[in-house]
């Protein structure tokens, strides 16, 4: 009986049943959720096994013991190590999704550096660019947005604190860069009242009003309307 459909050399007889039952225990100690274990068999299986027919699952399910440990970056790393030497394996898409998977979940809060935000975006866009039929392409459209609000949230952020500073030209570049770089968030309303506030502060009460009749039809929430024309009246009242 033949288990592989080719060996490397280095094979000596009786290894190939060794690697077949190693990689069948290494798949227990994975389902048992045992995943360091596994770890240490799927590793030596990939140094072992990486020209049989086992060498692309090897490699996948190591990356899969690190993901599924939570540890991402360890994960990817795997991943793309199966992505670049083994591009013809049918695991590769997979591969690649579980790449953005881990990119987002190292993600982090929008106050903090969205270093990984950024490079979860770009993994989405390319994945979708090259599986535009995958299973996966609702999920990923369903992350973009997402982070892109956690990006459009973090320059609100920015924008608010520049107007305690009572540094509203600075508050007008983030809230203008929210506007301009990601339109299609949830955040959009409030970067408009960002602007009209600042523009409200600075008692430029012309260009608040201008700005309002402007955008209005941007700013749907009948509250966030009646926050917008309140700073517009108070700048108005004080000139």
């Amino acid at each position: 009986m033949v288990i592989f459909s080719f060996k490397c050399a280095s094979l000596k007889p009786g290894d190939a049943g060794d690697i077949d039952l190693q990689y069948e225990k290494a798949m227990k100690l994975l389902d048992k959720k045992k995943y360091l274990r596994a770890q240490e068999e799927f590793n030596n299986l990939v140094i072992r096994g990486t020209h049989t027919d086992l060498g692309d699952d090897s490699q996948f399910y190591l990356a899969e013991s690190y993901f599924l440990n939570k540890e991402y970056l360890l994960a990817i790393a795997e991943y793309d190590r199966l992505i670049r030497r083994m591009g013809f394996s049918p695991y590769v898409e997979k591969a690649r999704w579980r790449v953005c998977e881990s990119y987002v979940k190292e993600s982090p809060k929008y106050y903090k550096d969205q270093s990984n935000t950024s490079k979860a975006l770009s993994k989405l866009q390319e994945f979708i660019d090259d599986y535009p039929n995958s299973e996966f392409k609702e999920e990923a459209n369903g992350q973009i947005l997402e982070l892109r609000n956690k990006l459009a949230q973090k320059e609100y952020a920015t924008g608010i604190l520049y107007i305690k500073m009572e540094e509203y030209p600075s508050a007008i570049i983030s809230f203008e860069s929210l506007i301009n770089n990601y339109y299609d968030t949830d955040i959009l309303e409030k970067g408009h009242i960002g602007m009209i506030r600042c523009y409200s502060l600075m008692d430029e009460y012309k260009k608040a009003e201008t700005y309002y009749n402007d955008h209005s039809s941007e700013i749907i929430s009948d509250d966030l309307k009646q926050t917008a024309l309140k700073y517009i009246n108070k700048s108005n009242s004080s000139n």
